[in-house]
């Protein structure tokens, strides 16, 4: 697989795509929710080529592009009251907030059961649930790093160590020293887009950057990894 870029230019707008070589047939243009504009052109074709057919589809891009900008900021502010809805693990869970004897978070039936032990005030369930979020993390996302690990530990690569915390713009990252980095927000994505986020940086222990020959190690390894990772955007934007 090799890669090209570019930029389509639609009215006043610049719109960047990048250009996948594969073994297929015809040419893909897909338009994915965070925006980024993606080809599939048949091995062999000519850049130039490439470029006039997506200047053809430029209005039809455009309009997609639109479409999923409408979604955007998809999460409202959060308020930490009852009824408010909340994701983990990619399913919505409702808060049902009481008073008791301590501290806790339960998740049954559909909600999220938050127990205080003094007046709810916003900011302490804002805590508990937090809190919550960063214990299950670290349970889920270890889960997540034994099944993605073979595929990589049978090339006696070193394994990485695993830690978590927030991250603003990022859903993973892995050091040069060999740290596996996991945004603790991710616990609210379905597992199998936990796997696609560990499985594309564990994918850098072989090549350092997005370079074509790391996009085939990721499709080797996870076949349908732009599927998991739409779903994630849809998800979690």
């Amino acid at each position: 697989m090799s890669l090209n870029s570019g930029i389509l230019t639609y009215g006043k707008e610049n719109i960047s795509y990048r250009v996948f070589y594969v073994g297929r047939k015809t040419l893909e243009i897909a338009v994915h929710p965070d925006g980024s504009v993606v080809i599939k052109a048949p091995l062999g074709s000519e850049y130039e080529e490439v470029r006039k057919i997506v200047a053809k589809r430029a209005r039809w891009i455009k309009r997609q592009l639109d479409y999923f900008a409408q979604f955007n900021p998809r999460t409202p502010q959060r308020q930490y009251i009852g009824g408010e809805t909340h994701l983990y693990l990619g399913r919505q869970y409702r808060l049902k907030i009481v008073t008791g004897d301590k501290d806790e978070i339960k998740l049954t039936r559909g909600y999220f059961r938050v127990t205080v032990k003094e007046n709810p005030a916003y900011e302490k369930v804002e805590k508990l649930l937090e809190d919550w979020y960063l214990e299950k993390a670290a349970e889920k996302f270890g889960e997540s790093f034994e099944r993605c690990w073979p595929h990589f530990g049978k090339h006696l690569l070193a394994k990485p160590r695993m830690r978590i915390r927030r991250m603003k713009k990022r859903w993973g990252s892995l050091s040069k020293s060999g740290t596996l980095t996991l945004n603790a927000d991710l616990i609210r994505a379905p597992k199998e887009c936990i796997d696609y986020v560990v499985t594309h940086e564990l994918c850098h222990l072989r090549y350092h950057d997005h370079s074509p020959a790391f996009f085939q190690l990721l499709e080797k390894i996870m076949p349908d990894w732009e599927k998991r990772k739409h779903k994630m955007e849809l998800a979690l934007v």
